[in-house]
């Protein structure tokens, strides 16, 4: 029996662990999830786990971006800032997404 994804509610501050999940389901889970969806991803060794993240955790998250804002541009460090991503590696079957990311080293690649 299959399990419709919109069926699943995942309540700010609650995790949702799925477990023996392979990389194909993982990549539909998040095409059917979208793209503008207010959850966070990781996967490892065959585990999803799927965190919706409370409002004071947004807080938290614009704290520390700015921090690492301020520092990059005190050091005079080019960057390049976007918010929440996914990252994955099939090879490595590792996949996240963090609340936001800086491109420090490759900001030049990804900007243009």
């Amino acid at each position: 029996m299959l399990l419709a994804l919109e069926r699943i509610s995942v309540l700010p501050g609650q995790t949702l662990i799925l477990r023996d999940v392979d990389w194909e389901e993982m990549e539909q889970i998040l095409e059917e999830l979208g793209e503008y969806r207010h959850s966070l991803m990781a996967y490892h060794q065959h585990q999803l786990d799927t965190m919706a993240p409370l409002p004071e955790h947004k807080i938290g998250k614009r704290l520390i971006s700015n921090l690492v804002e301020i520092l990059l541009e005190e050091f005079d460090i080019e960057f390049y800032p976007l918010g929440s991503t996914t990252f994955k590696h099939k090879l490595l079957s590792l996949g996240l997404e963090p609340d936001s990311c800086f491109y420090i080293q490759n900001e030049a690649k990804v900007r243009g």
